[in-house]
This record gives C-alpha cells, sequence and structure tokens, in this order.
C-alpha cells in the first residue's frame, strides 16, 4: 500500500487536507500529513485520526524553534524554517521507505515549501503541487525537479463545486503514480551531455557515439533551467562524465540574456572531480524574447530573428574575451580528467564562414583569452572545423570512454 505525504498549512487549509487525506484512504492508500503552519492553530478536523508530524517537529527540523517563529510574526523567516524542515524530514520518510510520493496544495507558500522539498527528493519519485502559481511564470518553484503542477482554477479557499474535483484528481494521480511499477536503474556510467538547437547535429552525434561504447548519455538543452539541472545532477552524482559542449548559457549570464543558468554554470564537474569535456557551442549568441524585448541598449547590435519568439544576438570580441576567460576560470579549479575542444570554424551553425553570426575576430578573442587563462596542463584540442563536425563529437566520445574506462578498471 502506498504512502503519500500531504504537505501544507493545517491552520489555513485544514478542510482541504482532511479531504485529500480521506479520499487518498478511498483509494487503497495512507497518508502522512506534514504540517507546515506557522502563525495560526492547526484545524482538528485535519489532525483526527492522521499520522501528523507537528509543525513544532518540521520547525526543529529545519533549525528553529516554532514560539520563536510565532513570536517573531515574520512569514518569510518562518517559510524558510519550516521549507528546510519539511525537506528535512520527507528525505528522511523517503529514505526508510515509508512516503513513495508527496502532494501539497495551496498558494504561493506551499509552492516554496514544495520546491524545498523536491529539490531534495531523488528523480523519480511522484511530486504532485495543486496552486494558482501554476498558471504563472513557475521557475522559482519547479527548479530542477520533475514535479507535476495542477492548476487549481479557483483559489485553494474551502471546499466547493470546483475545488472538490480538482482535489480528488491530485490525490488519484499521486497513488496512482505512487501504485505503478518502479522503472529499476540501469547500471553503467551515465554522461550529461549539453546541447542546443544550433548545436544539435554535435550533441545527438555524442550520444550515439556513447552508446556504440555502451555508455548511456542524456541531452539537456541549455535554455537556464537545462543548465542548472546538469549542474544539479552532477553535485548529486548522478552522472558520471560531462560532455559540456554547448556552454551558451555563460553568454546569457554575462550580457543579460534570457537564458542565463546563474554563476554556478560550469562549476559542478570540476568540484565533483567528474571527467568533462568541454567546449564553446553557441558563445556565438546571446538569447532574447521577440524583436520587440530586445533591451534598448542592444537594438543596434547584430541581431537575428531566430523564430518571432526569440532573437539571438552576435556576441562581441569583448563580450567573446571575457568569455574565455571565465571558461577558464571555471574549469581551473577541475580535480577530474577535463579538457577543451575548440573549433574555429564555428561555434554554432550560425557562425560558420558565410553564415549570420560569422566573426573571426570574436571567434578568435574567445580563444586566445580562454587559452592565456587556462591551466597549463589542461589539454585544448584544437580542430578547423565548426563544431558540428563529425570530428568534434568523435574526439569528445573518444575522450569520455577512456575517461570512464579507466575508471571501471
Amino acid at each position: 500500500m502506498p504512502a503519500i505525504a500531504l504537505i501544507g498549512a493545517l491552520d489555513t487549509k485544514p478542510a482541504e487536507y482532511a479531504f485529500l487525506r480521506d479520499r487518498i484512504g478511498e483509494l487503497g492508500a495512507s497518508s502522512v500529513l506534514i504540517d507546515v503552519g506557522v502563525l495560526g492553530e492547526p484545524g482538528l478536523s485535519a489532525l483526527a485520526q492522521s499520522h501528523t508530524i507537528t509543525r513544532q517537529t518540521v520547525a526543529q527540523a529545519g533549525g528553529g524553534e516554532l514560539d520563536e517563529l510565532r513570536r517573531v510574526g515574520d512569514r518569510n523567516s518562518a517559510m524558510t524554517v519550516m521549507g528546510r524542515g519539511a525537506a528535512v524530514i520527507v528525505l528522511e520518510l523517503v529514505a526508510r521507505g515509508e512516503v513513495d510520493a508527496v502532494l501539497a496544495v495551496g498558494g504561493s507558500n506551499a509552492a516554496y515549501v514544495m520546491a524545498e522539498v523536491c529539490a531534495a527528493l531523488p528523480l523519480g519519485l511522484p511530486k504532485v503541487l495543486v496552486s494558482t502559481i501554476a498558471a504563472g511564470d513557475t521557475t522559482a518553484y519547479v527548479r530542477e525537479a520533475d514535479l507535476t503542477l495542477m492548476y487549481p482554477v479557483v483559489d485553494i479557499n474551502g471546499l466547493n463545486r470546483l475545488s472538490r474535483p480538482v482535489l480528488a484528481n491530485a490525490a488519484a494521480a499521486c497513488v496512482g503514480m505512487a501504485s505503478a511499477p518502479r522503472e529499476s536503474t540501469d547500471d553503467g556510467a551515465l554522461v550529461a551531455v549539453s546541447m542546443f538547437g544550433v548545436t544539435t547535429v554535435c550533441g545527438s552525434s555524442v550520444v550515439t557515439g556513447l552508446d556504440e561504447h555502451g555508455i548511456e548519455a542524456v541531452t539537456f538543452h541549455c535554455t537556464g533551467v537545462g543548465g542548472r539541472t546538469l549542474e544539479s545532477l552532477v553535485r548529486s552524482g548522478g552522472v558520471q562524465a560531462v560532455a559540456d559542449l554547448t556552454t551558451t548559457e555563460l553568454a546569457d549570464e554575462l550580457v543579460g540574456g534570457v537564458c542565463s543558468a546563474g554563476a554556478s554554470r560550469l562549476t559542478a564537474a570540476a568540484s565533483a572531480g567528474v571527467p568533462q569535456v568541454v567546449s564553446v557551442g553557441a558563445l556565438d549568441m546571446v538569447n532574447f524574447y521577440g524583436p520587440e524585448r530586445v533591451p534598448s541598449q542592444f537594438q543596434t547590435r547584430h541581431l537575428y530573428p531566430h523564430n518571432p519568439a526569440v532573437t539571438l544576438m552576435r556576441t562581441s570580441v569583448d563580450e567573446c574575451a571575457e568569455l574565455g576567460r571565465r571558461i577558464a576560470a571555471r574549469i581551473n579549479p577541475s580535480t577530474g580528467p577535463v579538457a577543451v575542444l575548440f573549433p574555429h570554424q564555428g561555434l554554432s551553425q550560425l557562425s560558420v564562414p558565410g553564415a549570420p553570426f560569422h566573426d573571426p575576430a570574436a571567434d578568435h578573442a574567445l580563444y586566445t583569452n580562454l587559452r592565456a587563462t587556462l591551466r597549463a596542463d589542461i589539454v585544448v584540442h584544437d580542430f578547423d572545423t565548426d563544431i558540428n563536425d563529425p570530428a568534434v563529437s568523435a574526439a569528445a566520445v573518444d575522450l569520455l570512454a577512456t575517461w570512464l574506462e579507466k575508471e571501471t578498471r
């Protein structure tokens, strides 16, 4: 019988959580109520006849004391503590095999707590959030988790003819996912590959080449969240090597594009000692939305409409010089095997000779500053081709296969 962790504020949502608890029971599963409310008193209807982890326990797990949180009355600080505590508790329950799925309902506070919980949980464990934030920008809540979102249509404010079927469906979805047979985790090494539309040929060739060596690879789309997810997976120990051939998100971080993955991009493998092959894929561009949303200071720059919703801007000589220095600075601390592949005839499909972003001076600035800043013992492999040429992907496959084979001896 699967068990569902119901995470929520039992002072403001007692009826909703009592409904979910009862519905889960009717479906043949059990539930654990985890109370993350702070300011009010928990509703008795939700607590009765339930396995409940109290708010006092959650606060302590988060490094705080409930009485002090209530005395201060700062909702922001309280949610920080309760989110951290809920994550600790749920992770322990999952590790002991006492929870098979997690479910939360509510507004932005419930979404924040759920985000903290999901960030600590393994990939594949069912995670469902019913929240009004599901119809807006959910980036801050989904983060890098495999979180399922449901929009409740109406606010989560009591039970009515609209909220009941939504909550019933959420309960059924959770129980169904938790009851389904789990996919077995394959043995052997897993390689993370970074990819963008204009470097797809390279990334796909790496995946195919590794498969021929019996090595599984997964690709990450470098739109910001893709890079953050890659880094998170490396830090969690979920991959054994990285083919980070598309580092375009660093350009968006530097210039202010919409696909930045933040300052921790290209750092996880270096600090974890995970083997990595690094290249400069799509560093010839910065991403913006439609042309009307390109910042005014860039309107005179070299712009290219990728599609009606995406406008690309060619990186300049100065920007490329700084990107070269940043790549070197982020991989210099590497404690594991690392190599750089540099294609001198195009960083993407758009910068090969004759293409819109062809700019040898900018590419040269990237290369010279990368080499000048790079640790002396890190090898740079030069290619008189563009990044999508088979020679580049073949070199990446050979390096990774060799390193992984040595690790398994």
